[in-house]
């Protein structure tokens, strides 16, 4: 599957009986290398001790087709003092045991790695001074143009960097009649979502607003994403982590380099629409969507591709009937939901319109799909996780009374007619989500505060420690 790296499992040292249940080609490469391999090389991979807890490691993705990318991440995990965590323990289970008893184990393939690096070694560092930076303001707000301002006066006059703001935002009546602005509003970098494309040219992101900005930063970059620095001026603020009052302090930090960072997954979703039955139909015109293919498609199918944050929703639509779609799973039918719809999301969208659906709520570094449906017909049907490499695909049940509709993050939405379908599997382009304390500590005071999880009047201590039921007796 494409920008899903395969798995190696290396059996761990000192078994000694284990070449029963494994042929001369099959054996571990551990036992192969003695021959033909220099004195040196088998050093280089000589096993460490503590290989039990030794992690799987995940590179950047698209760091080996960019190598001259501005920003990548360092892996402290060897105990480096920069490290944010300290206490010794990763947030990745330890490597597996791949012996089971005295003659099994697993076969091993030595083929197929996968590097899968500890989120709590991610740390942003630069290859090459930022330049370029990409600010992101929500709209028709106001209470955001005086940051804004500041924001940007600040990084050109003081940073010397080049700032790219969209053309909208700075066409607003208030900004075009501030004449103390107009020397900064000279000198920035305007482009048109849809049709100017900024993707290779940007090194750093930064939000003022919601959670929606960082929705739409990401829906601005289909392929590698600068990192996301997100102020928190909207109204919930669950992804953006910032305070406003500090940005110069922050942004400096970050300039830095060796930040926290979050990579937060997203969803490769591929839409196939059969337009054989359709006359005179454009997929997409209504929303604005190209129409034209991806480089995959058959006679009569038109492809559509999107790197989706937060979710991809398949509701009713205007219909009065249930929705009625099957559920496939790497390409077995796994269930049919009927009922208002259903979600599938990443992490990060397992707070979203997931959470309101009863689903569970999962740190974004957990590599994991869910899968919730939306007021569903059966009193059985729970929210399920499935792994990450997993491809879903959804299309139109053949008994459907009427058609679906899907949106992707909240934007592009569409009918879903019989012969399309929706595959979704997880994106080798994640979001680097740059973090103002750490991983952990930043998503559950998100929780607390926009959320308000748990939060309940506690309960007060007895007085008396003696039980009240053993009194009465």
């Amino acid at each position: 599957m494409e920008g899903v790296e395969e798995m190696e499992v290396r059996p761990p040292p000192n078994h000694a009986d284990t070449e029963g249940c494994l042929t001369e080609a099959e054996r571990p490469p551990k036992r192969r290398e003695r021959q033909g391999k220099s004195p040196r090389r088998r050093r280089d991979i000589k096993r460490r001790p503590d290989d039990q807890e030794h992690l799987l490691r995940r590179r950047l993705p698209g760091q080996a087709e960019h190598p001259e990318s501005a920003a990548s991440i360092v892996d402290t995990a060897e105990g480096s003092p920069k490290r944010w965590d300290r206490r010794g323990h990763f947030l990745h289970g330890p490597y597996p045991a791949t012996h089971f008893g005295p003659k099994a184990c697993i076969l091993p393939n030595p083929t197929s790695v996968m590097h899968i690096q500890d989120p709590a070694s991610q740390r942003l560092t630069w290859n090459k001074p930022p330049v370029n930076v990409l600010v992101i303001r929500k709209i028709r707000d106001e209470t955001l143009l005086q940051p804004f301002k500041e924001l940007c006066r600040f990084l050109i006059q003081e940073k010397q960097l080049v700032v790219y703001v969209e053309k909208k935002a700075v066409e607003e009546a208030a900004l075009l009649k501030d004449e103390t602005f107009g020397s900064i509003r000279n000198q920035l970098c305007t482009f048109r979502e849809g049709y100017d494309d900024i993707s290779d040219c940007i090194d750093l992101i930064i939000c003022l607003g919601g959670d929606g900005t960082l929705l739409y930063a990401s829906s601005l970059f289909q392929a590698s994403v600068p990192p996301v620095m997100a102020f928190h001026l909207g109204s919930l603020g669950f992804l953006t982590p910032f305070k406003f009052e500090s940005y110069k302090t922050e942004v400096a930090k970050v300039f830095e380099g060796n930040a926290a960072i979050t990579l937060r997954s997203r969803l490769k979703v591929k839409v196939v629409k059969d337009m054989t039955q359709r006359t005179g139909q454009l997929y997409g015109e209504e929303n604005g969507v190209d129409p034209q293919p991806c480089g995959e498609n058959e006679a009569g199918k038109v492809t559509l591709q999107l790197q989706v944050l937060n979710e991809v929703v398949v509701d009713r639509g205007p219909s009065s009937y249930l929705s009625n779609v099957d559920l496939y799973l790497d390409g077995r039918l796994i269930t049919s939901v009927q009922g208002d719809g259903v979600i599938v999301s990443t992490p990060t969208g397992s707070t979203a319109y997931a959470a309101a659906a009863g689903a569970s709520m999962i740190h974004p570094n957990v590599p994991a799909i869910m899968v919730t449906p939306i007021c569903p017909h059966s009193l059985s049907f729970r929210p399920i996780v499935v792994p990450a490499g997993v491809e879903l695909m959804i299309t139109l049940s053949p008994d459907a009374r009427n058609t679906a509709w899907v949106s992707f993050d909240g934007r592009k939405r569409q009918e879903i007619q019989h012969g399309d379908s929706i595959k979704i599997t997880t994106s080798c382009y994640p979001v680097p989500s740059i973090c103002c304390h750490d991983l952990v500590y930043d998503w559950f005071e998100s929780l607390a505060e926009c959320l308000h999880w748990n939060v309940r009047k506690k309960q007060t201590r007895l007085t008396d420690v003696t039980d009240s039921s053993d009194a009465e007796s």
